[in-house]
């Protein structure tokens, strides 16, 4: 697995650091990264996160338009921050879902992790919607869960996938600092 491995976090950590740039290509090349990682989850038993790369497949497709089209007069989409009101039923949603996720994951397959799990793969899909979105604040929700994450995947053995993760906290880092120079300058 751990060839395997190495080369969906190679493809995974490009994709994100050219997130950061804002470019284009980042989407294809999450498009390749999470495809493999479905199949690296499947296998740890982590049915949360494998069902989460299908759904990051589609979030690419969107985000992909949506960074090409989604601003104003169907213009490239710019840096902005989220409404307080989007923020406040795009969490609550997140959480039901987690909660729901959990529960039938815990009840109903041999998840090993099913809350946990449940819960982290909630709010990436949270993260990742708001980086469709070009919404600032994706970068410091990928932040929180990135060390979560760091966590789970090293209690499965994934270490290089926990690794990659401990560095995507620093490339979030990066994202938000530079995402945030752009919304000012705007």
């Amino acid at each position: 697995m751990t060839a395997i491995e190495s080369i969906a976090a190679a493809i995974t950590l490009f994709s994100v650091w050219l997130s950061t740039r804002q470019h284009i290509v980042s989407w294809p090349t999450a498009i390749a990264g999470v495809s493999i990682y479905a199949w690296i989850f499947w296998q740890t038993r982590l049915y949360a996160d494998f069902g989460l790369q299908f759904v990051f497949i589609t979030l690419s497709i969107y985000g992909w338009y949506e960074w090409l089209y989604g601003g104003e007069q169907r213009s490239q989409l710019r840096v902005s921050r989220a409404p307080l009101r989007t923020h406040l039923i795009a969490s609550a949603i997140t959480i039901a879902f987690a909660a729901v996720l959990g529960t039938l994951l815990h009840r109903h397959t041999d998840a090993s992790l099913p809350y946990a799990d449940a819960a982290l793969a909630s709010a990436s899909l949270l993260a990742q919607w708001q980086m469709t979105r070009k919404y600032l604040e994706n970068w410091i929700l990928w932040i929180v869960v990135d060390v979560f994450y760091i966590v789970m995947y090293a209690s499965k053995e994934l270490y290089v996938t926990a690794g990659l993760y401990a560095v995507f906290i620093v490339v979030c880092a990066v994202g938000w600092r530079d995402w945030r120079r752009e919304l000012r300058a705007a």
